[in-house]
């Protein structure tokens, strides 16, 4: 079963640049957008066989998640039932027959890190949501969680360490979400690559492939045993994020 999470950046920006084509060609079971930044009515993006549930937030222009599936969900959810957090589109869940999807994207901590304190109750308050979850039925967790979880996730991580994304406190709440049962499929396949899936649009960072790895497929531990193989799209143009991919054996 195959599954693609991709922060595009703008879904109408993104579908001028070749985004049909590269829906059809990675030809996913489950295709997660993030930061679609549209509200119901200005994109009519189908494709046949799948059915797509959206999240848009309240503010226009913002945020926004999606999941187009093939298969039909049991139940689908839209935020984490808290209304502090779910004002801004940012979770989209399928309940399938045996596992949970969440689409999710992260708020960023911003610019001088003004959004830290808020983000650290986003964090647990989220990871809550997961454990609830998980005490159900397996959770897969995909989208842009907006943290390099270690030093081997970012180009500079010596000039980045008080930068949102790579601050102690983000690092240190995604350490304690894998410690609650939960496994960053990438790296546990491949402990030593250095691939990224998001670069600057400043200063010809793609190009020189200063990035990061902030883009993730997270599992619950018991789908080890399922994990087939995970991937980074860094070929894929069209965001300055690249779709990421989990495999996993049915």
């Amino acid at each position: 079963m195959k599954f693609i999470s991709w922060n595009v950046n703008g879904l109408r920006a993104c579908a001028g640049k070749g985004f049909e084509d590269t829906f059809r060609n990675l030809d996913a079971d489950f295709f997660c957008l993030q930061e679609t930044k549209m509200q119901a009515g200005q994109l009519d993006l189908q494709f046949p066989g799948y059915e797509s549930y959206w999240n848009y937030a309240d503010k226009k222009g913002y945020s926004g998640t999606a999941i187009y599936t093939r298969h039909k969900p049991l139940n689908v959810t839209y935020g984490m039932g808290i209304d502090e957090h779910d004002h801004e589109g940012r979770i989209v869940t399928l309940e399938m027959d045996d596992f949970f999807l969440v689409c999710v994207y992260v708020p960023n901590s911003q610019d001088g890190l003004k959004r830290l304190d808020y983000r650290m109750k986003w964090e647990d308050d989220f990871r809550a949501y997961l454990l609830q979850l998980d005490a159900v039925k397996p959770v897969i967790v995909c989208g842009d969680l907006n943290v390099a979880h270690e030093e081997i996730d970012l180009k500079n991580p010596k000039t980045n360490r008080k930068n949102a994304g790579f601050t102690d406190e983000e690092r240190e709440k995604f350490t304690i979400l894998l410690n609650s049962g939960f496994t960053d499929t990438f790296r546990t396949l491949y402990p030593d690559q250095v691939t990224y899936s998001w670069w600057s649009y400043r200063f010809q960072a793609r190009q020189k492939n200063a990035g990061w790895r902030i883009d993730y497929f997270v599992i619950s531990n018991r789908l080890r045993e399922c994990l087939a193989d995970a991937k980074i799209h860094t070929e894929i143009l069209g965001s300055d994020h690249c779709p990421v991919e989990l495999l996993l054996k049915e």
